[in-house]
């Protein structure tokens, strides 16, 4: 998977984030590209987070809290993001942001 794709996913999810299909898309390319467990996949998270992929995905869950074809996508996004070697500081970055209630 592309590490590239990752800023316009997010872009995208910005620009409507009233969409629930643009949510939900976003976050399962998000998901499925930031998905894995060898060093490239930690690369393409750092990128995500890079590109200010927690927030959004924080942001969506908010905008969307009924629509399970959004939430589901968003915690998998989740836990990929905070699955690599600095997975304590992606956790609390969430939590920070306020992901644990909503999860």
């Amino acid at each position: 998977a592309d590490a590239g794709a990752l800023p316009q996913l997010v872009a995208a999810m910005h620009a409507h984030p009233g969409s629930a299909a643009v949510q939900e898309w976003a976050c399962r390319a998000l998901a499925h590209i930031t998905h894995g467990t060898d060093a490239q996949a930690d690369l393409r998270r750092q990128v995500a987070v890079a590109a200010e992929a927690l927030p959004q995905i924080v942001a969506a869950m908010r905008a969307h809290p009924t629509d399970a074809s959004v939430q589901l996508p968003m915690c998998c996004a989740l836990r990929d993001l905070a699955t690599s070697a600095d997975a304590q500081v992606r956790a609390r970055a969430a939590v920070a942001l306020g992901a644990l209630p909503l999860l």
